[in-house]
Parts: structure tokens; C-alpha cells; sequence
């Protein structure tokens, strides 16, 4: 099973998003202010009407688009379709008469390529997807479009209240002297939150209480080394899951380090700026706590708790690990339940996987660290286009379209593919949403989700999820399914349950540096990142920890410092403060 960044997080957040469509309503009768020809009323004169959010254009607006396709993840698609054949482009050109015309099509794979050689040639189309670093070029270039107006005339109430949902902050990082040259896709920072997860089981078994410190969450990766968790008569489990990257978008070690207190990444390879005494910029990666954490690590693999092979190890592997029983703590994020402890509670189901906060040196709440901004990609528009509101009108749409009463049409075997369609945003707060509706709805018994909101599959998913749990219905889905979606989403001591907790009560530290990546990142990025990787094992695999001195003075000298002055550069002159 593979998976991109949010990879894994990304994709599941998108969890339920074949969202559905429909023909044009009688209601939605034309957009008179912006349609391309002038309105003209029956005596003559000509008509202004307000701008309407989802208001048909006159007459056909064709804009252009590229697109980096992968297969419909649901295996109910209808075989043989192409992005051109969508059946959302169709009720788009049905509903607001907006004709989106692919210059290029590729698989994902070759998309990042395709897309640099457009970029250097200038043929760019009309609505782009761009990396934060794309966006910066182009928009330093001046082939973006302002979209300020447009947004404030036509943005619907729901995209309003998903662009607002952190106080307006993702906005102001792509307004440049006040004016709005994209729309970013961001999520709530605090998903990022890292959680320790644990086989409740395997304690019981073995008499062990939770673990609140890491000198008690040894003793219980010790026990899970030597004590037979499972009671199967065999010494075949090891403590603690762990793959080969220490900093990566899951089963690796940022919750460990956070735990002393130590702050080098936000997964993903992305290593975190935290500020100093002095309000300065610092590499969480190269400060003194991260030395005795080495030091302890060390001590572990070489005790048992991590597995002998972690080096050679791929998060594949690792799932393969904790679906067979062989190890029951693994840090990582709210969505785990969702996969893969499913897959777990699947093969084993007395498997019982619980979330707590995670264990620190003195057992005081732990914090762990978050991206100040969760985004990985903007949506802009050339500014040679006529019509820059046409990305808004259908941003609108996409939401539009999640709402109930279109559920019965947009079905993937009806050709409906959500993850070909672009631009589309989901809500921010999408899992905050799901949790506290789904559990009005229980709270009133209710099987149904009342809300009209363009999340309503996605809340109505976990609901009945939950309730086949109850009910142990595995009709619709695996009993694993149903409760990694209750658990990681509804469950108020589950993966979110417990990481609004912690959101409430501000345990966390942020990564002040959300900018583009600096020159010197650029430049010797991958030299830095693979110094630290084979540095960090080779002191966990037995070298001395003092070489850990020797990799900060080797890290500052390549590039290091002069990557630290770049990163407090763009603080001091870029960030939103």
C-alpha cells in the first residue's frame, strides 16, 4: 500500500470525498454581472444584478487546466474513464456554464516534470495547483492574477467560513500588498499533534499501567520485549515500531524527541524553526536536548525495544509489523486508527489500541510540535485570464456539491472522480466538524446527519461507521474499518477526542518557518538531510553520543548557519506576524 505525503494524513483527511454532483437548478439562473456578453432587460436598459456565488454564466466561459492524475481510489469507478470524461466537468459546464479544457494530462508521477517544462516555457494555463515555491516564482514574476476582488464578490458563505476558520492567517500569507494572489489549502495545524499509541491489551495482559513518564514507558517496551504480551509462548514482539527516516510522516520519532523536550522536525523531512530566548530563529534539530534523547535511544535498541532491522526497515514493513502482532507502541498522529491499527483490529481482535498523551521525562503534559501553517499547495490563475472570479465560482461548486441533496447522482459508478477535479477545497476544520456532529447525532439518537453542509457524506461516513460498530454490523465494512473511522474521528478518547485536548490547552510548540525553501536549502538540503540520517542511526546503532557534537559543527559549517541567517531574513521581513 503506498502513500503520499499527508502524505498518508493528506489522503485521509480526503477520506470520504467522492462528494456529489448534480444538473443545474432553476434557481441558479445566470450570473448577469459577470456573464460575457451584457444582459439586457426586455425594455432595453441594461440589468446589474448582485454577484451571484454559484450564478450561471451567460455564455460559455472555457478556461484551461493540467492535471497530474492517479487511479479513482474507488474501485467502483466507472472502468475505462479519463479525467476529460469526469462527470463533475459536466455538471460544472451544466450549472455555471464554466468549460475546463485540459492542455496536458498526466499520471501523477510524471506531473512534477511536466509541469517544470511548462514552467520554463511560459505555456501555462489558466487555473494552476502550485507548491508554495511555485507560487512565490510566478507570483515574483507577475503572472498572477489578483484575486482579491473576485473573492470578495463571489466567494459563498461556506468558502468564507472555511478561508476564515483560523482568523484569516493561511490568507495573509499569499496577500501581498493587500492584494489576494491565491487560495490556499490548509488544514488545523494541531492534526499534526504527535500521540503515543499502545495496545491496552498487551498492559492488561502484563498487569502495567499506562505510561505518563519515559522511564515508565521503557519498563513497558521491556515487558513487551520479554513478557510474552500476547501469550502466544513465543518471544516474537519487540517495544517500540520505529522506520529507517527518524523524521517521516509516520511511525518515527518526532513524539520521542518531543518528549525531552527536543524540536527537529514536523515530519515529512521538514526540519522546524523554533524561536530562542531571544526571539531568534533557531534549527530545533541541533540543540543540546537532542543529545541525551540519542543517548536513550541508543540504550533501547540496544536493549531490545526497537526492532534489530529498524535501519533496513520502510513504513511498509512496519505496518506488516504491527498487522501481525509483533510490536504495540507506535507514536503518531489521530488518524493511526484509520490505518493502519484497523488493519490490526482486523487480524487480531482482541488487538485494543488506545491514545495517550505523550510520556515525558518528569510526567508533566507533553508538547509536541506543529506546523504554524498546515498547507502544501495554493490554487492561482494566470493573469492572462478575463475571468479570474471563474476559480472561486468553482471552488463554490466543489463545496456545493458535498451537500446532501446531490448525494443520490454523484456516485463513482455514475463516472463522478472528486480527486480529478481541480480546484477544490475541503473544510480546515473538516475533523473537528465530523466529531462534534457526530456525536450530536448519537447524543439524539439519530442515524441520519440533519446538517446541510458540504461535509455532509464525510460526517455521515463516521456516523453509521459508528453505529455498525455498536451494532457489530460488518455488512458495509470490516469491523477494523468501523472502528479506526469512530475511533481516529468520534470517539472522545480516540485520535482527535484526545488531540482537541491538548489544541484546548495550547500543549504544543509551533515551527515558525512556513516560507518558501531558502537558497541554501535549496542548495544543500539533501547533503544536510542525509548527513543527519546516517549521523542519528550510527549513534542509535552503538556509535559514541558525543558524535552528535561532531554533526552539529559539521551541520552549521555545510550550510547550516547560512541557512539559519536566510530563515530569521524572511522572518523579520515576510512573515505574518
Amino acid at each position: 500500500m503506498k502513500h503520499d505525503t499527508f502524505r498518508k494524513s493528506r489522503m485521509i483527511l480526503l477520506l470520504a470525498a467522492s462528494v456529489s454532483m448534480v444538473s443545474a437548478c432553476s434557481s441558479q439562473g445566470g450570473d448577469k454581472s459577470v456573464s460575457s456578453a451584457t444582459p439586457v432587460a426586455s425594455g432595453g436598459s441594461a440589468v446589474t444584478a448582485a454577484p451571484e456565488p454559484l450564478g450561471k454564466y451567460a455564455e460559455p466561459v472555457v478556461v484551461t487546466e493540467v492535471l497530474g492524475f492517479s487511479t479513482p481510489e474507488d474501485p467502483r469507478t466507472t472502468k475505462g474513464i479519463t479525467p476529460d470524461q469526469n462527470s463533475y466537468l459536466k455538471d460544472l459546464k451544466d450549472m455555471l456554464n464554466i468549460d475546463v479544457k485540459y492542455k496536458w494530462t498526466v499520471p501523477k508521477d510524471q506531473y512534477e516534470q511536466k509541469f517544470s517544462l511548462a514552467l520554463a516555457s511560459g505555456d501555462l494555463p489558466d487555473i494552476m495547483e502550485l507548491s508554495p515555491k511555485d507560487y512565490e516564482k510566478l507570483r515574483k514574476q507577475d503572472m498572477l492574477a489578483d484575486l482579491t476582488a473576485a473573492y470578495d464578490k463571489y466567494a459563498s458563505p461556506d468558502l468564507k467560513k472555511y478561508m476564515e476558520s483560523d482568523g484569516g492567517f493561511a490568507m495573509k500569507t499569499v496577500t501581498r500588498d493587500g492584494k489576494l494572489m491565491a487560495i490556499p489549502d490548509f488544514t488545523d495545524p494541531a492534526l499534526g499533534t504527535q500521540l503515543l499509541w499502545i495496545r491496552k491489551d498487551w498492559l492488561d495482559n502484563l498487569n502495567l499501567q499506562v505510561p505518563k513518564t519515559i522511564d515508565e514507558l521503557e519498563k513497558v517496551a521491556t515487558a513487551f520485549v520479554n513478557d510474552d504480551p500476547d501469550r502466544n509462548g513465543k518471544k516474537d514482539t519487540y517495544g517500540i515500531a520505529l522506520e529507517k527516516k527518524p523524521f517521516f510522516w509516520g511511525f518515527d520519532l518526532r513524539g520521542f524527541f518531543n518528549a525531552y523536550g527536543a524540536y527537529p522536525s514536523v515530519g515529512d523531512n521538514i526540519n522546524a524553526w523554533i524561536k530562542d530566548s531571544s526571539g531568534k530563529l533557531v534549527p530545533g534539530l541541533i540543540q543540546p536536548e537532542m543529545k541525551p534523547a540519542l543517548a536513550k535511544l541508543q540504550s533501547w535498541y540496544k536493549n531490545g525495544i526497537l526492532d534489530k532491522e529498524f535501519a533496513l526497515k520502510d513504513e511498509n514493513k512496519v505496518v506488516e509489523d504491527i498487522t501481525a502482532g509483533k510490536v504495540g507502541i507506535s507514536y503518531g498522529e489521530w488518524w493511526y486508527p484509520n490505518w493502519p491499527l484497523n488493519l490490526s483490529v482486523d487480524k487480531d481482535p482482541k488487538a485494543n489500541w488506545i491514545a495517550v498523551q505523550i510520556p515525558t521525562l518528569d510526567g508533566q503534559p507533553g508538547k509536541s510540535i506543529v506546523p504554524k501553517l498546515r498547507s502544501e499547495k495554493v490554487y492561482a490563475v494566470n493573469k492572462k485570464l478575463k475571468n479570474p472570479e471563474v476559480i472561486v465560482k468553482m471552488l463554490n461548486f466543489y463545496l456545493e456539491m458535498g451537500k446532501p441533496q446531490y448525494m443520490d447522482k454523484n456516485k463513482p459508478e455514475n463516472g463522478y472522480v472528486y480527486n480529478w477535479f481541480m480546484p477544490r477545497i475541503s473544510n480546515p476544520a473538516q475533523i473537528e466538524t465530523i466529531y462534534t456532529e457526530v456525536n450530536k447525532a448519537l447524543a439524539a439518537k439519530q442515524t441520519k446527519i440533519t446538517v446541510n453542509s458540504p461535509d455532509y457524506k464525510t460526517i455521515q461516513d463516521v456516523l453509521k461507521a459508528t453505529l455498525d460498530l455498536q451494532a457489530n454490523d460488518t455488512q458495509t465494512a470490516s469491523r477494523g474499518v468501523n472502528w479506526g473511522l469512530y475511533f481516529s474521528r468520534a470517539a472522545e478518547d480516540g485520535g482527535w477526542g484526545l488531540t482537541r485536548k491538548i489544541r484546548e490547552k495550547g500543549q504544543f510548540v509551533v515551527n515558525e518557518f512556513y516560507g518558501t525553501p531558502t537558497p541554501t536549502m535549496v542548495e544543500k538540503g539533501g547533503q544536510l538531510d542525509k548527513l543527519m540520517l546516517e549521523s542519528f542511526n550510527k549513534i542509535i546503532l552503538g556509535a559514541p553520543v558525543d558524535d552528535f557534537d561532531k554533526f552539529v559543527a559539521s551541520w552549521k559549517t555545510l550550510g547550516g548557519d547560512k541557512m539559519t541567517e536566510e530563515v530569521n531574513a524572511w522572518y523579520n521581513e515576510q512573515a505574518v506576524k
